[in-house]
């Protein structure tokens, strides 16, 4: 099966992860949908500020900005972007200045969506907060806030959407081999890795570090929850052909064997649907476990959909990314 692990040792890295996070089977939940087997690999179990996927990403970016002597990090996102919030905690451990580039591009106006969950956490953080219209280009606002900043003296890294450029999908390449080694380690052999897919970074370091092993790229299917699927795998065929430059492996697969769908988008990012609603009760109610409505929700949503429209055959085992993101789901109160 593994041709050979992805060589990530030439890249600097920040340790911000406490080890490999645990694959716990859903049992409760599998009694009731039937025979396959459900199992969740626990992203969301990461001790730094509230956890979530985006510190995979975050170990290699912060690791770049310290190797290049920087000394304040910006990044961009949503209001109540996981990432900022993670880059903010990430800053804070690494010792840099953090200022987080906001747009209001989730049609939301209620106050606890503006200014609950991820966004008190930002500020509690440390992070300078710049609060953009939907309609900003929040990259070119950082751009130039890094040029004045710059100017005055600073060094500055600017961290991409998401954290998913290529270096930031290596975080997720090496999560593809933490993933082989606990299913070698639990004798399971799993059919398929379900993910989101918002700025694409992990499905694309995903699909990095399983095609760097032998898998084919459609092993890992994603549920798009920020672009509608064309654009989605136009994102996630560059991120991860770049990715795999980088581990030194040539791509052998297309855009087209990327296992992508947006059934489970609604009406676009950050708003919420029926499916998502549903599947977070579900999975409470069954297991205790807790999703965010922007992300693991409606990723969730299309898992579930699969299961009982039988996509997965009796005796398969798929595994779900649960990618964090809790604290958003105390600014989605006005939604349930």
């Amino acid at each position: 099966m593994q041709e050979g692990h992805p060589d990530l040792a030439a890249y600097p890295r920040f340790a911000l992860l406490e080890g490999a996070t645990p694959v716990q089977r859903l049992t409760r939940l599998e009694q009731r949908l039937g025979n396959v087997g459900i199992f969740v690999k626990r992203d969301d179990l990461m001790g730094l500020g509230g956890g979530g996927n985006k510190l995979r990403k975050l170990e290699f970016l912060i690791g770049e900005a310290l190797a290049q002597g920087a000394n304040t990090v910006i990044t961009v996102g949503a209001r109540q972007s996981n990432h900022a919030r993670l880059t903010a905690a990430a800053a804070a451990r690494a010792g840099l200045q953090c200022e987080l580039v906001l747009t209001r591009s989730v049609p939301r106006t209620d106050a606890t969506y503006t200014d609950n969950g991820n966004v008190l956490l930002d500020e509690l953080l440390g992070a300078t907060v710049h609060d953009l219209p939907g309609s900003e280009d929040a990259l070119l606002f950082a751009t130039r806030r890094a040029t004045t900043l710059t100017e005055l003296g600073r060094r500055v890294y600017v961290a991409p959407l998401g954290g998913s450029s290529p270096v930031g999908c290596l975080g997720y390449a090496a999560c593809a081999v933490e993933i082989e080694t606990q299913a070698s380690e639990m004798g399971v052999h799993f059919d398929e890795v379900v993910v989101p897919h918002g700025s694409g970074g992990t499905h694309a370091g995903l699909v990095a570090g399983f095609v760097a092993q032998g898998r084919t790229a459609a092993f890992v299917r994603s549920h798009a929850v920020l672009a509608d699927e064309d654009r989605s795998r136009i994102v996630s065929f560059e991120k991860s052909t770049a990715t795999l430059d980088l581990l030194g492996h040539k791509a052998e697969f297309s855009a087209s064997d990327l296992n992508i769908d947006d059934s489970h988008l609604g009406d676009g990012y950050g708003l919420p649907t029926d499916a998502m609603r549903e599947a977070l009760r579900t999975l409470a109610r069954t297991e205790g476990l807790l999703l965010d409505p922007v992300y693991s929700g409606k990723a969730f949503a299309g898992l579930l959909h699969d299961v009982r429209t039988g996509r997965y055959r009796s005796g398969q085992n798929v595994l779900f990314l649960m990618t964090g993101g809790l604290p958003g789901l105390f600014a989605y109160r006005n939604a349930f």
